[in-house]
């Protein structure tokens, strides 16, 4: 590390704190500039943005990580390049190059390789690319302008010393619309989490855990995370359904689970009346890596799984494997690993 900055890495939490600097790119008249680094963490924007008005915005989140050699690397940003994109699209914004995309936070990371925290710590340094509509715009249409934008700040382990389970509620809110935009990775989502996280938190509970919109029969999503379940004889499975979020942790996760821990695998329906086929169950994204489910409440009822104090075998392993490819103690997949 180049510089010292005065952080303590040991008590870190997930909030902001101002890196040094950070990736703008400008996409005007068809294409994106080159892009540069800058100190500035404000952006100027026009009063009459699309992202301020109409919702025309996107972003993801993955992370840098230190190795025992001290090197830095980041997991499988390529797959944030597609799930950005795939945003991108679906709002009408231009999609961003996958190259530019790795390149900008290659940059980012190397420009604030001292916010790196170091290995050990359980620290990472966690990115956030975006795209918003900018530019002058009254009508409901698509910005003549947009902003690629990629910023940094290192964050905590999501748990303290212990992994422990979180319980969670059935939310009586959607996430989604059918056929809307659950899939995507867009502002107006977390927006609309908010109340119903609010009044789980207000009830002792960590968070919600969302239906499928159309019949709320089906869990789909757990807050902003994905849901995965251990069945009785030793199958992972997460729910199927065009709109959840497709996280590139579960993704990660189906595949641990069946080439390292040789299980089976599925994506399929889970129906809310079913959860008692799982001894296990868990909450899998960026931020939390994996948060164990110790019950969900539903009907009145708190349904327990492998215990409430207590994160169950299988659950432990993936979360150690997975960690352990992040910071480079267990051999990648081939192409998960970017070195910076």
């Amino acid at each position: 590390m180049s510089k010292n900055v005065n952080i303590d890495w040991g008590n870190l939490g997930f909030n902001y704190i101002k890196t040094d600097l950070r990736y703008v790119s400008t996409w005007k008249d068809g294409n994106w500039d080159n892009g540069n680094l800058v100190e500035d963490n404000k952006l100027a924007i026009s009063e009459a943005s699309t992202a301020l008005h109409y919702g025309q915005q996107c972003f993801e989140g993955l992370k840098a990580y230190r190795t025992k050699e001290n090197k830095i690397q980041l997991f499988r940003p390529d797959q944030n390049s597609k799930r950005l994109n795939n945003s991108c699209k679906r709002l009408l914004m231009p999609e961003v190059p996958e190259e530019k995309f790795i390149d900008a936070c290659k940059q980012v990371v190397k420009a604030n390789e001292h916010f790196v925290p170091p290995y050990g710590t359980g620290a990472t340094l966690y990115l956030r690319p975006m795209v918003i509509g900018v530019g002058d715009n009254m009508g409901v249409k698509p910005a003549p302008e947009y902003i690629f934008c990629v910023f940094c700040v290192p964050v905590g382990p999501y748990f303290k010393g212990k992994m422990a389970p979180v319980n969670f509620m059935i939310a009586d809110y959607d996430r989604a619309a059918p056929q809307g935009t659950g899939a995507q990775k867009v502002g107006g989502n977390y927006a609309a989490s908010l109340y119903p996280h609010l009044l789980a938190v207000k009830r002792g509970f960590a968070d919600c855990i969302y239906l499928d919109p159309a019949t709320h029969t089906k869990i789909e999503e757990v807050g902003a995370a994905n849901f995965f379940g251990i069945t009785k004889d030793n199958k992972f499975i997460t729910p199927k359904s065009p709109s959840i979020l497709p996280s590139i942790t579960k993704y990660s996760l189906l595949y641990i689970a069946k080439e390292y821990l040789k299980m089976d695998v599925e994506e399929r329906d889970v129906l809310i009346d079913n959860i008692s086929e799982f001894k296990e169950a868990g909450a899998c994204g960026t931020a939390a890596v994996i948060t164990a489910i110790g019950g969900i409440e539903y009907k009145e009822n708190l349904h327990v799984f492998h215990s409430e104090t207590e994160v169950g075998p299988i659950t432990k392993k993936l979360y150690d494997t997975l960690c352990g490819i992040q910071i480079g103690e267990v051999e990648a997949p081939e192409g998960w690993i970017y070195e910076v």
